[in-house]
């Protein structure tokens, strides 16, 4: 058993070491140097000339990240965000605006935060993530209209007939999409008149999120338990009432390999696609552990843009088990390198987002204890050798 004075050590001798390690970009070495010579991770001691060594980052790529994922013909590169990440006064809003083409709002647009009472909208959060975006042309994903996470009491524990819930789906559906119905389509409108002459349509949506188990049955939730499974053709069709225009995707995790949930995934677009259905794209969110891409990970998007649907990958981070070191870093590197190679090899899949760029603001460790640096930025901002292997991937 653990007592106070282990953990004490403990904590004193990663202190220790933390403050005998130069940060990025800071002097290690050098003749009459006497400062520390070990460098922080994500970075390598390099010899200037005899009386200067220095701290060299080990991710060294320049381009923006959206304009490298545009230069090989996506829409996109995009990460998630919430308003109260940048307005925070730090450096998150200068690389949030200079690297990222797309945003997805991570919570503020979610049943829980716009409808907390029935019948009651709220829209503030989403509001001041689309505004942002209108000033500086960067496209929205919305996200989520159903999803059995995030959903207010009054829903969850509601007792709901099959006509009653029908209605608390079509009106949230529509009220959300309908909302934002054509707030967010000037980005596109600058890329027909500078790139092409074809009419990119407006926002997508996350219209269905995580619907499935996955053993590829379907999620008991409110939904389900009271609809069955037309609660996605329910909610698909209010949306696209509200917004003709508007792509709408379903979502899912661990549907990017073969196995249960994807053929899943599959079985239901084929359905959708069959009945006539409105359904447009495939969200493949890539929360993956370092090591651990799918081989078959280009093959699953191809196959799901064979069903007549374009795919995207949503929400992809890559985590580790802690603490990082340079030679996770250079996994995690050829790991994002990997995904993303794999989207740039299919036309149909149209630009990735990742799950917040940096570790600040990372979901991974309060979800897995002991893991974390899932991000390509860390919680410092400094890009680590993850921003090569994107930019590597979309060459």
């Amino acid at each position: 058993m653990l007592t106070f004075s282990t953990c004490f050590v403990s904590l004193l001798a990663f202190v220790l070491i933390s403050a005998a390690q130069a940060p990025i970009y800071g002097q290690c070495g050098g003749i009459g140097f006497t400062g520390p010579t070990t460098c922080a991770v994500g970075s390598v001691c390099v010899k200037n000339n005899d009386y200067f060594s220095n701290c060299d980052p080990l991710s060294t790529a320049t381009t923006p990240v959206n304009a490298a994922a545009q230069a090989a013909g996506k829409l996109y590169f995009g990460t998630a965000t919430d308003s109260s990440e940048f307005t925070n006064g730090d450096r998150y809003y200068p690389i949030f605006l200079t690297e990222f083409g797309q945003i997805t709002p991570e919570n503020s647009m979610n049943w829980n935060a716009t409808e907390p009472e029935q019948g009651v909208f709220t829209f503030a959060g989403g509001d001041a993530v689309v505004a942002l975006a209108q000033k500086y042309l960067q496209l929205i994903r919305g996200y989520s209209c159903v999803w059995y996470n995030q959903i207010p009491e009054w829903l969850a524990n509601g007792t709901f007939t099959v006509a009653e819930l029908t209605e608390i789906i079509q009106t949230h559906c529509g009220t959300l999409v309908g909302h934002y119905e054509g707030q967010i389509c000037i980005f596109q409108a600058f890329q027909v008149l500078f790139h092409s002459l074809t009419f990119f349509d407006t926002d997508s949506w996350d219209v269905i999120n995580e619907p499935f188990n996955d053993d590829g049955t379907w999620r008991s939730d409110v939904f389900y338990n009271t609809l069955d499974t037309s609660f996605v053709p329910i909610a698909l069709e209010a949306a696209s009432t509200a917004d003709p225009n508007a792509k709408l995707y379903i979502n899912d995790y661990n549907i990017e390999f073969a196995g249960p949930k994807a053929t899943a995934m599959m079985e239901l677009i084929q359905t959708l696609k069959a009945s006539g259905v409105p359904i447009h794209g495939v969200g493949l969110q890539c929360h993956f552990v370092l090591g651990q891409v799918p081989d078959d990970l280009q093959t699953i998007m191809e196959q799901f843009a064979a069903l007549g649907v374009e795919v995207a990958v949503t929400e992809l981070d890559i985590r580790m088990t802690l603490p990082a070191t340079n030679e996770l870093l250079i996994q995690q590197k050829a790991d994002y390198q990997s995904v993303i190679s794999a989207c740039n090899a299919v036309p149909d899949c149209v630009g990735v987002t990742i799950w917040d760029y940096t570790d600040k603001y990372s979901w991974i460790p309060s979800a897995f204890p002991g893991q974390g640096e899932a991000c390509p930025w860390d919680l410092n901002y400094n890009q680590k050798p993850a921003y090569d292997g994107i930019i590597a991937g979309f060459a």
